[in-house]
């Protein structure tokens, strides 16, 4: 009897360990920081009792080992490459750990719902385009510019996310993606201003390149050093800095096209 009961507590510390892992792989890949990351799976370990379970986790991999005490172990790994941010899905697993801890879920029954926010489905396409140039349009007044220059970004921020979600589809990479995205809204905020849709090309690009701009990755890098996860946050601080010079390299260049070509917009 002793030894099926300790085989049945090692399966058990094996399915904890998984829901563990596969938290920490929802919120790792959708942009949280690597304190929460860790923090969410030491918090299932201890909730469910499993007392030896080690973690190290880094901006793109997920480390978990565990010694149950009846002779068994456990080791996992996971790859995990740097992504795009799904705050709703940061949102869910938090509130589910939250729940946990109110007794409301069995182990399998948390692998269960893990599952459910792992296949939580994006946003409709036409929401996100319509989004991208509201975010543009409001982001170009905020920053200074007319009611026009914001029309102008709106039409700009629209295209800017139609290219990404149609024709870029993951087949370039994101320095890429951001280099000829930057140039593409330049292109179209000169055009928009050219037929009079604008007073201010500025405002209307630094509204315009808004949505290409990784604002939750460079604020969590920060926040990676300031909790001393320096190697974590010095990674996402870089692929943060490198899209914002792909950027510049973008509208730059378009400027130096356009200057060069006589365009009478600048």
């Amino acid at each position: 009897m002793t030894l099926v009961g300790n085989a049945g507590e090692e399966t058990r510390d094996r399915q904890v360990m998984h829901c563990a892992m596969d938290a920490g792989h929802i919120l790792l890949e959708n942009g949280a920081e690597i304190d929460r990351v860790e923090e969410t799976m030491d918090r299932i370990c201890r909730h469910y009792a499993v007392k030896n379970g080690s973690f190290f986790v880094l901006s793109n991999g997920l480390f978990a080992t565990d010694e149950t005490g009846h002779g068994g172990q456990f080791a996992d790994v996971r790859h995990i490459p740097v992504h795009g941010t799904r705050l709703d899905r940061v949102a869910a697993v938090n509130q589910l750990s939250r729940e946990m801890e109110e007794n409301r879920y069995t182990v399998e029954e948390l692998q269960a719902r893990l599952r459910q926010v792992r296949e939580m489905p994006e946003k409709p396409r036409w929401i996100r385009v319509l989004a991208s140039g509201i975010g543009s349009g409001c982001f170009c007044v905020l920053f200074g510019g007319g009611w026009m220059d914001a029309l102008g970004s709106f039409l700009a921020g629209i295209l800017l996310y139609i290219y990404a979600l149609f024709i870029v589809k993951g087949r370039l990479s994101k320095l890429i993606y951001s280099i000829s995205g930057g140039a593409l809204v330049t292109a179209v905020c000169m055009l928009c201003l050219h037929f009079g849709l604008g007073e201010s090309l500025s405002h209307m690009i630094v509204g315009s390149v808004i949505p290409l701009v990784p604002g939750v990755a460079f604020t969590n890098g920060i926040r990676d050093i300031g909790n001393e996860d320096y190697i974590a946050g010095m990674v996402r601080l870089l692929d943060a800095i490198l899209v914002f010079l792909g950027i510049a390299t973008g509208v730059g260049f378009m400027t130096m096209l356009a200057s060069y070509l006589g365009g009478g917009v600048l």
